[in-house]
């Protein structure tokens, strides 16, 4: 399954790459299709690549859901006496 996830943008490296921060951690993401981006800024980010800007509230919203899903994932395991 492929799946894009909002990342906020940590640091502009130069016109094609930026340092986002996806987790807690720091990784350097391609921006090249995208323009005017700024630090803080969210963005949709697939397979290393920012496709498009997002706004904070809906980002934020994402996260929540995506972590929703895992807490979710972790209790259906449990529940089947699998380690997460």
């Amino acid at each position: 399954m492929c799946l894009a996830i909002p990342v906020r943008i940590e640091e502009l490296l130069d016109e094609q790459s930026a340092v986002a921060c996806i987790g807690g951690l720091r990784k350097t993401i391609n921006v090249a299709l995208l323009d005017d981006l700024k630090v803080g800024d969210y963005v949709i980010l697939h397979v290393g690549f920012a496709l498009q800007k997002l706004d904070e509230a809906e980002a934020q919203r994402t996260l929540a859901l995506l972590a929703e899903l895992g807490r979710l994932a972790e209790a259906e395991q449990a529940a089947q006496g699998e380690a997460p």
